[in-house]
């Protein structure tokens, strides 16, 4: 007993220097061992803890563990990131946590999840300050040294009415610069921008790129200050989709870190290298159409992977853009046949040069000038179809409804793959005459 004391003391102390480096810890353990773990610790630690850990794997944990300890655990943890975490527990399981909660969490967490994922309602504060427009500068001064004591003043004060409606927004120099009698409605700003809680991430990140605020005011239908959003809140969010995007993009899990369980791994990507498995034999189909042509003129298999190769890194190429032109909010529907058109002749540019380039490889190695002939004109080809592809997959996805990113990869992998093996070999074919020469 004493042994294990001691062993979660060693535990405790570690979160507590460092709760990001035991979050990651954490996750390289079987998931029966690292519940084991959040139960044996106070409360109040595992908070820390959990604080850093993706919320599918904090409700994971949470889970293997009894109602009371997960209610007392999720009191402790940022009520942001605990509606995160309860919106990932099973319904039967999140039924029995919620009378275990305190009246006002519950509250806080219930207007949290009303907002759509990833709106400025689900990443906004409550913790903003704000004054009553007939209040003096004199007294708002005196509350913000008041306020010095404890913790930093915030960085934007708000103006609202009687009924809360924001009215504008105090500059703390014009503040101090200010008359001490003066009224707050008489020096505050009244061009105020702010946003919708239901105003979408994308929208947010194009703002803050634009315009550089600290923080946004959250405003609902009525004009009321209900909450800010923070740059932080912002650039947390945009690194998070991206390296989930990245993720995504290649066939893996977006809850899939570093440390977590191979089982975990395999469960989350087997099912799409069964995918890409699929197309990988399409575009072997492609090539066993043409095993006689090979067979002949064996040569040919030196080339096919360069050309599919180069069509794979061109369509990427045209992929990393769009995609993040998408996320950056840069493409609108109107201009979108205009991108496409644009990477199709960057692709038929690209693909002339490089094109040019492996033609004279080709003559120069083997001889050949219409083995060269048929090289160059299947790499153009294939770097035309790579920059249509590349524009178009996240383009339609998206129109369709889906994620963009969520393994257009693979999708654009196979059109490159077949689009390059059947230009070359069917190129080849047609002119197998002067190439048996």
């Amino acid at each position: 007993m004493k042994k294990k004391e001691a062993a979660i003391e060693i535990v405790k102390r570690f979160i507590q220097s460092d709760p990001l480096k035991a979050a990651l810890a954490l996750e390289t353990l079987a998931p029966s061992d690292a519940a084991q773990v959040i139960k044996d610790l106070p409360s109040a630690v595992a908070a820390q803890c959990l604080e850093h850990l993706p919320p599918l794997s904090a409700a994971q944990l949470l889970e293997k563990n009894s109602k009371e300890c997960a209610a007392d655990i999720m009191l402790r943890v940022g009520k942001y990131h605990a509606a995160d975490i309860f919106r990932r527990f099973r319904p039967e399981f999140a039924k029995s946590v919620i009378p275990l909660l305190a009246h006002d969490f519950s509250k806080d967490i219930s207007e949290i999840l009303a907002y759509p994922a990833e709106s400025a309602g689900r990443m906004m504060h409550t913790d903003f300050l704000a004054f009553r427009s007939d209040a003096r500068v004199r007294e708002v001064i005196l509350k913000l040294r008041q306020m010095a004591r404890k913790q930093l003043p915030a960085t934007y004060c708000y103006v609202v009415d009687d009924e809360n409606r924001l009215l504008g927004v105090l500059n703390m120099r014009d503040l101090l610069l200010s008359s001490q009698d003066a009224r707050v409605e008489e020096v505050m700003i009244k061009e105020v921008l702010k946003v919708s809680p239901f105003a979408d991430r994308e929208e947010l990140v194009m703002m803050f790129s634009r315009k550089h605020y600290l923080a946004v005011p959250v405003v609902n239908e009525t004009g009321r200050l209900i909450g800010i959003v923070n740059t932080k809140n912002i650039i947390a969010s945009t690194e998070e989709e991206a390296t989930e995007d990245l993720q995504i993009l290649f066939g893996a899990s977006a809850e899939e870190r570093v440390y977590s369980p191979a089982f975990f791994k395999i469960r989350k990507r087997l099912p799409w290298l069964h995918i890409n498995l699929a197309t990988v034999f399409l575009a072997g189909l492609v090539v066993s159409m043409f095993e006689g042509l090979i067979a002949r003129i064996a040569v040919l298999a030196v080339f096919l992977p360069i050309v599919a190769g180069q069509g794979s890194n061109a369509g990427t190429q045209t992929l990393s853009v769009v995609l993040r032109g998408m996320i950056m909010r840069e493409i609108e529907p109107k201009s979108a046949m205009k991108l496409v058109l644009t990477e199709v002749w960057v692709g038929f540019v690209n693909g002339l040069a490089t094109g040019l380039v492996t033609a004279l490889v080709a003559w120069l190695w083997k001889g050949n000038p219409y083995l060269g002939l048929v090289a160059g004109l299947s790499m153009t080809l294939t770097l035309i179809v790579s920059g249509l592809s590349g524009a178009l997959i996240p383009l339609t996805m998206k129109k369709l409804g889906f994620d963009p990113a969520h393994s257009s990869g693979i999708v654009l992998t196979t059109i490159t793959d077949v689009v390059g093996f059947f230009s070359f070999l069917g190129l080849a074919w047609l002119l197998q005459g002067k190439l048996l020469r």
